[in-house]
């Protein structure tokens, strides 16, 4: 099994990039946020992988961090989760978002990922809820507070993507004093509109 990769990256792709490793190309598929980060980098960097075999292909996924790794495998372990929409999922949607959709049962951030239909949201919840409780120390939603989270979960029921909410309530969240999940709203839209 290949753990990591360490070397500099040669080209990139739709979805991949090309580590160069001791005169070796070695293709990794990659989230959207990751090919966007590492896409013009010119220094060595480091992936944590994930090889996948089937009965005629072999294919290496990429993450830059462990726990990003480790909620990609939490991922393909549930039931008609593949790699290529676990891979989806997590170019979607933050892995301590994510944890915090299955935890809180919420449907509604799940479905609006492209890809992930109601009942691999319930499939997701069902299989996955009381696995990532266990690890709340690697994804737990330290940074969000129930306020914010409801608040991000309004906004993705009103057709905001799960990132551009976050970042908006993230936003005008520091400059509240005792919100209320409809204030937040309020101010998250009207940070949104700009």
């Amino acid at each position: 099994m290949i753990s990591h990769i360490y070397g500099e990256i040669a080209y990139s792709g739709e979805g991949y990039v090309v580590i160069d490793f001791n005169g070796l190309g070695y293709q990794v598929n990659v989230t959207q946020p990751t090919l966007q980060d590492l896409r013009d980098r010119k220094e060595k960097i480091k992936l944590y992988t994930h090889l996948h075999v089937r009965e005629d292909d072999l294919t290496l996924y990429g993450f830059r961090s462990r726990e990003e790794l480790e909620m990609f495998r939490l991922l393909i372990s549930v039931t008609r989760i593949g790699p290529q929409i676990a891979l989806n999922i997590l170019s979607r949607i933050g892995i301590h978002e994510l944890a915090a959709a299955i935890i809180h049962e919420d449907e509604k951030v799940l479905t609006s990922i492209s890809g992930v239909g109601q009942k691999n949201a319930r499939r997701l919840i069902l299989e996955l809820r009381d696995r990532i409780k266990k690890k709340m120390v690697s994804f737990g939603p330290e940074s969000m507070s129930n306020v914010n989270y409801d608040a991000v979960s309004a906004l993705v029921s009103l057709g905001f993507a799960q990132r551009e909410a976050r970042e908006a309530v993230e936003a005008v969240a520091p400059g509240m004093k005792d919100p209320t999940v409809q204030t937040m709203i309020k101010a998250a839209l009207s940070k949104l509109k700009e």
